[in-house]
């Protein structure tokens, strides 16, 4: 499995950007999202960026990932805090059948 790491952009180098994001600094292609400027965010798969994202965006993933390491750390405060999404068990046939680009049955 593939996580997307939020990283905000501090350096540039051609073809790469470095950037910071949970706890690390790390060095990242941008031939996906072209030219980056410090204080840019992106989603950072695999040390590429493969899209350009806000800070609200970035503080989302950076949510749901954190109660992804409390879920696998087995810590009850990730049990009880909000996803920041609605799940698949709590939606509807409808919204269910949209996200799948399917027509309920």
């Amino acid at each position: 499995m593939c996580i997307g790491i939020p990283m905000q952009v501090v350096g540039i180098e051609p073809g790469r950007a470095v950037g910071q994001g949970r706890g690390e600094l790390r060095r990242f292609e941008t031939a996906l999202v072209g030219a980056c400027a410090p204080g840019d965010w992106v989603l950072v798969f695999l040390d590429s960026a493969r899209e350009r994202i806000d800070a609200e965006r970035a503080a989302e993933i950076n949510h749901t990932l954190d109660l992804l390491a409390a879920a696998m750390g087995g810590s009850a405060a990730g049990a009880e805090a909000a996803a920041g999404f609605t799940l698949p068990s709590a939606m509807s046939a409808e919204a269910l059948a949209a996200l799948a680009g399917t027509t309920p049955s």
